[in-house]
Formats: structure tokens, sequence, C-alpha cells
């Protein structure tokens, strides 16, 4: 079974040897998000006008996928109005990222490992266990974003992801914004997909840029 979008980014944010998420709050918003444009690309989710609907809730067969599905069924299905994507996204990311992480570990892509802060407070931490899925998924970002190759659609969708997110640096350690952010512009509005799915991107984006905007706001007050 193919690594979700979630789950990508999830992987692009753990730091490998210490398991500690890198760039937590913007990656979780960003992992809620791969989620739900992979709800779309499967056809059980349709995002228009910054809204989001639920158009099938079929089960995909994948697990991570069909409990956000049903969770946004049952949250949609009480109100009276089609919710924002950035309402979902606010109620939900938390419990996304739980549920990626819980995934990853049982792919065997990641362990979990018991710490204490100050020797007091217990936190878990997901280091590496088999970094397969992850160099792959570098080796496909570089290749799309650094050498200018072609990007299928779900690589593309993740560019744009990362992009509105403002993740740069977890994905692309070491090489300066300036000389990703034209490339990975143009992929997220270029024609790689169809118009439906291209709105869903740019819906998605923007949400994320509101999401994220808005909590580097409250962080700072």
């Amino acid at each position: 079974m193919a690594v979700t979008l979630g789950e990508e980014i999830m992987l692009l944010s753990l730091d490998d040897d210490s398991g500690a998420a890198k760039d937590r709050q913007s990656a979780g918003w960003a992992v809620a998000g791969g989620i739900l444009l992979d709800l779309v690309m499967a056809g059980r989710v349709s995002v228009d006008d910054g809204r989001v609907r639920v158009t099938d809730q079929a089960p995909t067969g994948v697990a991570l996928l069909d409990g956000r599905l049903e969770q946004l069924a049952s949250w949609a299905g009480r109100r009276r109005r089609p919710p924002k994507v950035t309402e979902w996204l606010t109620k939900d990311h938390s419990k996304a990222v739980t549920a990626t992480v819980e995934s990853l570990r049982e792919r065997g892509l990641v362990v979990e490992e018991q710490h204490k802060v100050l020797g007091l407070f217990p936190v878990k931490r997901y280091p590496e266990a088999d970094g397969t899925a992850e160099r792959e998924l570098r080796e496909r970002l570089a290749a799309v974003v650094l050498e200018g190759s072609d990007p299928d659609d779900r690589t593309a969708g993740l560019v744009a992801l990362i992009h509105s997110a403002k993740l740069h640096r977890i994905a692309f350690p070491g090489v300066p914004r300036k000389k990703l952010s034209a490339r990975m512009s143009a992929v997220s509005e270029g024609q790689w997909a169809g118009e439906s799915l291209r709105k869903a991107i740019r819906d998605m984006q923007a949400a994320m840029v509101a999401v994220t905007v808005a909590t580097a706001a409250a962080a700072a007050g």
C-alpha cells in the first residue's frame, strides 16, 4: 500500500534519529491537509469555494484515510451547510497527526520510544525504523523541484502543501527558500491535473496559508 500524502509530510517532519517533530505546528496542518487531498483524489471528498463536501462515504481501503473520512462525514452531516476547509483542518489536525504517526508505526517505518522531559514529563518520540520510503520521497521531491522533472498528480499536490505550509526547510534542508519558491509555485499552479483537482489544490493552499498565519499570529501574541 502506497504511503499517503499525510504520512509523507509526517516522515519529512520527524527527525530520523531523535524522533522529534520539526516545525510541529505547520507540519500538523499540512498532515491534515494531505489526508484531505488524498480523499479528494480518491473521489470521496470535494473541495470548492473554500468548503469541503463528502461525496462518497465508501471506504478507500486505507485505514488512515477511512478513519478521517468517517469523522468528517459524521461532523459535516450535523452542520447546516458544508463546512469551510479551515474549520475542518482546525478541528481535525491534532487527531490527524496522532492517527498518521500510528499508521507509520504500524507500517514499521517508525518506532515509538518513551522519554521523560526534565525527568518528570513523559513524551513520545518516533525515530526512523525503515528509511526506504523517506529516501524515495526525498528523491522524488528533488527530481521535481531541484531538477525540473514533470510531477505526477500526487507529487505536485505534495509540493503545493509543503509550499503553502512553508515547510521548505524540512523538505529541502540546506537549500535557501528563495531558490525553491519560484519552482514550487510553478508546480503548484501548473497544468498537471484536471480543473476540479486544481481548484481543490488552490482552495487547500488558501486554507493552509490562513491557518498557519493565524497560528503564527496567536503564538506571537
